[in-house]
Formats: C-alpha cells, sequence, structure tokens
C-alpha cells in the first residue's frame, strides 16, 4: 500500500476542516502531546496509588533528567520537533506545486511569525511589563525550527540539506568544545552558595570580571549557551541566568527539524514500498540511537543546551516511534486504538496553549476534589488525574467533531 496523501498540520489563524491525511503521524503527535497535557501526572499519581516496581520505573521516565542523559521526557519536545520537518514536506510540496516557491516562503513566514507571537502570549506576552517578555520559550523555538526548516526545504536540494544539518551538528559540538568562556558558573544554587542572585547587576559585575578561560566544559551553569544567554538574551529567562529554548541552542534544535524532513521524504517517496520505509525508519533509529549515545562520550547528551548528541539520540528514538505507528496504523490498519491520540493531534497546538492558560487541574478539584479527594487519599489524586485527562479528551473531541482545527 502506498502513502496516502496526507494535509499536514500547518500554523494558520484561521479554523477550517481537515483533508485527508497520514493517520500514523496525527496518532504519533496526539500520543507525543498526550504526556505534556496530563499523561505524565496520570503516571505519577498511578504510582502514588500502586507503588510498585514496574510502575517506579515509569513514573522515573515521566521527569526530565536533571542534566545529562535521557528519560522519555526528553524526548517529547524534539519529538515535536521532528514532527514538524516531516509535515512540511508534504504541506510545502503541495504549495509549491500549486503556487511556486515564492508563495511557499510567503507562508512559511507568515505561519512562523502567527506562531512566534502566540508563543509569547502563552507566556504572558507584557502582562509584566517589556522587561519580562519571554522572548524564546517551546512555541517560539517551534516557530524558529519551522522558519529555517521549512526555507532550507524550499531552497536547496537533498544533498545540500543533508551537508546543512551535518554542519549544524558539528559546528555546534566544535563551539561548545574550543570556544574559551569564563569560568564562572552561574547555576543557580552555586550561585546561592555566592549570596547572589542570577538576575543581579552584582552576578553581571562578577561574570564580566572573570578573567579566567575555560574550555570544553558541559557542566549546567558553565558552558557556552548558556553564558550567551545570560548575556545577550533579554528578558525573562526559564532558568533565570538562562534559558532551555536559548539563543546557541536553536541551531541543532533545527537540526532536529530537518531529521523530520528527511523522514518526511522517505514517507512521501512514491517509489519506495511502505514496508521498506518502516525498515528505514527503524534502521535510522538504531543508527541515531547508537551513535548519538557513543558521540555523547565526547559531547554529553543533554537536552538543556540541545546537545548534537541529543539530536542522534532523541531523532533516532523519534524515527523509531514513527516508524512503529506507521507500520501499526497505515500497513496493518490497526486504527481504533488511536483515535483518541488523532483528537489530540489534529489540535497539538490548540491543546498546548489551552493547556497552560486553563487551569484543568482546579476544574477537576472543584467536580472530585476536597472532601472526596481527600477521603480517597492517594487514590484522591489518581481521581483527580483521571478528570484531568477525561476533560483534555472531551475538549479534542468536541473540537474534532464540530470540525474546528488551528493548522500547524
Amino acid at each position: 500500500m502506498s502513502a496516502p496523501v496526507l494535509a499536514p498540520v500547518q500554523a494558520s489563524p484561521q479554523l477550517e476542516a481537515p483533508t485527508r491525511r497520514l493517520l500514523s503521524l496525527d496518532a504519533l503527535r496526539g500520543f507525543d502531546m498526550f504526556w505534556i497535557v496530563g499523561g505524565d501526572q496520570l503516571v505519577h499519581a498511578l504510582y502514588q496509588a500502586f507503588p510498585v516496581g514496574p510502575l517506579h520505573l515509569l513514573d522515573a521516565q515521566m521527569d526530565h533528567k536533571a542534566w545529562a542523559g535521557v528519560a522519555f521526557y526528553d524526548l517529547i519536545f524534539p519529538l515535536f520537533v521532528f514532527m514538524v520537518g516531516v509535515s512540511l514536506v508534504f504541506s510545502l510540496t503541495r504549495t509549491i506545486e500549486r503556487n511556486g516557491k515564492a508563495t511557499a516562503l510567503k507562508r512559511i513566514a507568515f505561519r512562523s511569525l502567527v506562531l512566534y507571537a502566540l508563543g509569547l502570549f502563552q507566556y504572558g506576552g507584557i502582562a509584566e511589563g517589556f522587561d519580562h517578555i519571554r522572548w524564546m520559550g517551546v512555541l517560539q523555538r517551534l516557530a524558529i525550527c519551522y522558519l529555517f526548516a521549512g526555507i532550507i526545504f524550499c531552497t536547496f536540494r537533498l544533498r545540500s540539506i543533508i551537508a546543512i544539518w551535518g554542519s549544524l551538528l558539528l559546528a555546534y559540538c566544535a563551539l561548545l568544545t574550543f570556544v574559551p568562556i569564563r569560568d564562572f558558573n552561574l547555576e543557580t544554587k552555586h550561585l546561592a552558595s555566592l549570596g547572589l542572585e542570577p538576575e543581579s547587576t552584582a552576578t553581571l559585575t562578577l561574570f564580566n570580571a572573570t578573567t579566567n578561560r575555560v574550555s570544553n566544559r558541559f557542566e549546567d551553569g558553565l558552558n557556552l549557551t548558556q553564558q550567551i544567554d545570560f548575556r545577550y538574551l533579554p528578558g525573562h529567562k526559564w532558568d533565570r541566568a538562562y534559558d532551555p529554548e536559548g539563543i546557541l541552542s536553536t541551531l541543532p534544535a533545527i537540526a532536529t527539524c530537518l531529521l523530520g524532513v528527511f523522514a518526511g521524504l522517505l514517507l512521501n517517496s512514491q517509489t519506495v514500498p511502505d514496508r521498506k520505509k518502516v525498515l528505514f525508519l527503524l534502521g535510522a533509529g538504531v543508527a541515531g540511537v547508537a551513535l548519538g549515545f557513543l558521540w555523547g562520550l565526547q559531547f554529553p547528551v543533554i537536552k538543556k543546551i540541545w546537545t548534537s548528541s541529543y539530536v542522534l539520540v532523541a531523532g533516532g528514538y523519534a524515527c523509531l516511534f514513527l516508524g512503529v505507528f506507521y507500520q501499526i496504523i497505515e500497513i496493518w490498519q490497526y486504527r481504533k486504538w488511536c483515535t483518541p491520540f488523532v483528537w489530540i493531534g489534529m489540535n497539538p497546538i490548540t491543546i498546548y496553549v489551552v493547556f497552560h492558560l486553563v487551569k484543568f487541574s482546579g476544574f477537576a478539584e472543584r467536580l472530585v476534589g476536597g472532601p472526596i479527594q481527600a477521603a480517597l487519599g492517594v487514590w484522591g489524586d489518581l481521581l483527580v488525574a483521571f478528570v484531568v485527562v477525561g476533560m483534555v479528551f472531551a475538549f479534542v473531541r468536541f473540537l474534532y467533531q464540530r470540525k474546528l482545527f488551528l493548522r500547524f
């Protein structure tokens, strides 16, 4: 069976009905988003109610690694960035065929701007003043990755795209390895031990006064990526002195999106049989994970600064997930089980923004909190988590049934 024609998720302010889509991509996108909008808390509550060995292992995967290493939760964001790359292959190919490259480039610029503005709004906009705007965040990084990956896809041939992808990873590794930085640790707890606040002028003064230089350092608070954020990123920073979605680390994030472009080109091919597509994805996934951890011996696998080795590891897992979903849904045609994930996957940006602006947990506690939650003990937390997930599914199902989709 050949790959079906799809209408990839695209960012635009209008609401419209969906066209025929690659269901496995929608389902995987929904599976990915599920863990952000309640799935993680459901696992935490389940482990509190049933503190047994297997659930302990699952519970540990629902939190980010403090620094180096990878847990399942560290794969969620890069998986979404990867799928943005997959989707843009289908959407931009169709746009170029119908309207030309100029129209495609205008569309990329407009949709990136809309998504970036939505990210600024989601993190508070100008509510606390211009000095507290979070200029770099999750949706902002998605917008930048979509912008540059889309331009690269429209402008260059495959060999050049591969060269750009490799150059981004190697250049980022070289910068963090060889560029000297100030021997001054900006990690919040370390600064607190010195009686300093990350945002204070005293910290900046001491940082600028540090004359000793070091290189090849990848500790939290002591690396080129975070020092650039501290010195040059204005506004609110998520980790106070620096941001996990900061300036320099956006370069390898673009490489993650380009990995999705490669997968999209594979899935969009009319000459490669579906079963071979799955084999290619699984093979690339295994190779990416293995090579990433091997590279990690020199350049550690760290999500918070999106290291090049992390790009390979996360991209490898993304290929494995996509290959498995494609095999089950497109080839074996087992589809009913993924319907709730498709509801989420058709409106990922909508549910992400709404979930962070509307306190679903507060609504759940009004329904089953208070005396009910207290009477059930740890089971009460589990009940609240189930209600939150239920409300999320009810909301996206409501949008799906009425064919309301904010496209990206």
